[in-house]
């Protein structure tokens, strides 16, 4: 497998769909993380502040948003359209990005990390 240096670099691995909704959901997550860290841990696109908030990753079919499993039982009442597990959501490729809801989602990370590093 491919080690990734750069989120470009992961993103230009892609077809050029899953390209497009990385990009998007980067800019989605920017505009609210703006104290954090855009890096690649476990090869993925990430985003740390204290500790990682949240990573993703390109699918065949979809974008996978990973904000840790609190993330998802925090807002799994508004994840029912989705496909979700413990720790991941699946967006799918060919449908527009849930952008208040991921930026709720990356809100509550942030303040959850911030939260965490003060214990």
């Amino acid at each position: 497998m491919k080690k990734y240096c750069s989120v470009e670099e992961y993103m230009l691995d892609f077809p050029e769909i899953a390209q497009s909704r990385m990009q998007e959901l980067r800019e989605i997550i920017a505009s609210v993380a703006t104290n954090c860290k855009e890096i690649i841990s476990y090869n993925m696109p990430a985003y740390k502040q204290n500790g990682i908030v949240v990573y993703f990753a390109a699918n065949k079919n979809h974008i996978g948003f990973y904000p840790t499993p609190s993330g998802i039982t925090t807002f799994e009442h508004q994840l029912t359209k989705y496909k979700y597990s413990k720790g991941a959501i699946q967006f799918p490729i060919d449908q527009p990005l849930p952008k208040e809801l991921i930026q709720d989602i990356v809100r509550f990370r942030i303040e959850e990390d911030f939260l965490k590093k003060r214990k």
